[in-house]
């Protein structure tokens, strides 16, 4: 049975007075808890969890964001309909932006609540513990509660085994690389006092899904943590935003922490295909000058091309894909890459032209002017081709 709300259900006079008697005694305080709840796709969920929200903290002066990534499924107009009933529901629709982390730090920076909660919109995590934790935070016991799947008490129906060991292994990784003290830092459960989100937002990555790894890691150990084992329940409807490329997205975060944030993310992520795009550039130049016996500035500009074609592609696919561009975008989007990297381009074929004319080493030459269009392309690319909306 689906039990989303639609709009048009009651008249506004009957909605108004609904969100008035609903609301009444809690509304007409400031909320002390914010629960923040990534959304894309969970049309079925967002009604189930408001009720499941409104019975647990009963008593308690919250509210509840709703950070919609544009879900095709209309998620964000079921929230609308819930937030005309109940003034604690609010909902933020992002548009041309996506991503797990990016859209929890939305969340929290747009609630004045001391205390903010992020909790997946899947079912999956114990709201039934988010009582437990506020009253060690409002205690003083700790800045940041983890529900924590790796200490005593922690109850699974619905983590399958392949998960639950790349899981494991990440949290490992984590903790060893990072030196993170937690248990769980890949726990996608938690609550933390929002004025310490706040001093930490600055340092965060938007990019990705793993926000309390980056919170912790950010912090360098200055949060007092506290761990509480939940029961992990079963995905009711709809199905997982894990995708593969979320390997990709820890192996990059745990690069971008242990490097004390030097560089950033979606950088590296743009440094590995910079990196697979020299392998195709040198192949094209190989088989430019063996096997078709091309002049060389033809044959390095040819490489060049190429290499920027599948760049493109491969950046769309990876590194942008929060911004991924589709249809005729996509085709604009080839079109300014291009002109954009013009300019590496001429200074690319031009300082390996120079070397290869000094000493004939075609391989050299080639790296040479491949790695002078990188910050350059890196910098315009973010500007002109996958632009913010």
């Amino acid at each position: 049975m689906n039990e989303a709300i639609r709009p048009g259900s009651e008249n506004p006079r009957q909605a108004q007075d609904r969100a008035h008697d609903h609301a009444r005694g809690t509304a007409s305080r400031s909320a002390e808890l914010s629960v923040v709840v990534p959304t894309f796709n969970e049309r079925d969920n967002v009604t189930v969890l408001y009720r499941r929200l409104e019975a647990v903290l009963a008593g308690i002066a919250w509210e509840v964001v709703f950070v919609d990534d544009n879900s095709p499924d209309g998620t964000w107009d079921v929230v609308r309909a819930l937030a005309q009933r109940d003034s604690r529901v609010r909902c933020i629709r992002r548009i041309g932006r996506r991503g797990l982390s990016g859209a929890c730090i939305e969340g929290i920076l747009a609630s004045s609540a001391p205390y903010a909660a992020v909790i997946d919109a899947d079912l999956q995590h114990d709201e039934t513990q988010l009582p437990k934790m506020l009253s060690l935070l409002a205690s003083g016991q700790a800045d940041l509660v983890v529900g924590s799947r790796y200490i005593e008490g922690y109850k699974s129906e619905g983590f399958n085994k392949q998960r639950a060991g790349a899981s494991a292994l990440a949290t490992e990784v984590a903790r060893k690389v990072l030196r993170v003290e937690i248990a769980d830092p890949m726990s996608g459960f938690f609550m933390v006092r929002a004025d310490r989100f706040e001093q930490l937002a600055p340092k965060l990555s938007v990019h990705g899904f793993k926000i309390l790894l980056d919170l912790v890691a950010s912090a360098s150990g200055s949060l007092r943590a506290v761990e509480i084992p939940y029961t992990f329940g079963q995905r009711q409807h709809g199905e997982s935003k894990l995708d593969s490329m979320v390997a990709l997205d820890f192996l990059g975060l745990v690069l971008a922490k242990f490097t004390n944030d030097a560089v950033s993310l979606r950088f590296l992520l743009f440094a590995m295909v910079g990196g697979i795009g020299l392998v195709v550039h040198l192949t094209t130049l190989f088989i430019a000058l063996r096997l078709f016996k091309v002049p060389f500035a033809e044959a390095q500009a040819a490489g060049a091309i190429v290499a920027m074609t599948s760049n493109f592609i491969l950046n769309n696919f990876l590194t942008y894909r929060d911004q991924r561009l589709k249809g005729f975008a996509l085709l604009r989007g080839l079109i300014a890459f291009y002109i954009v990297c013009s300019v590496g381009l001429l200074a690319n074929v031009g300082v390996a032209f120079s070397v290869y004319d000094q000493e004939p080493i075609w391989w050299l030459a080639g790296m040479a002017g491949a790695l002078m269009g990188v910050v350059w392309n890196y910098a315009m690319s973010g500007l002109f081709v996958w632009r913010k909306k």
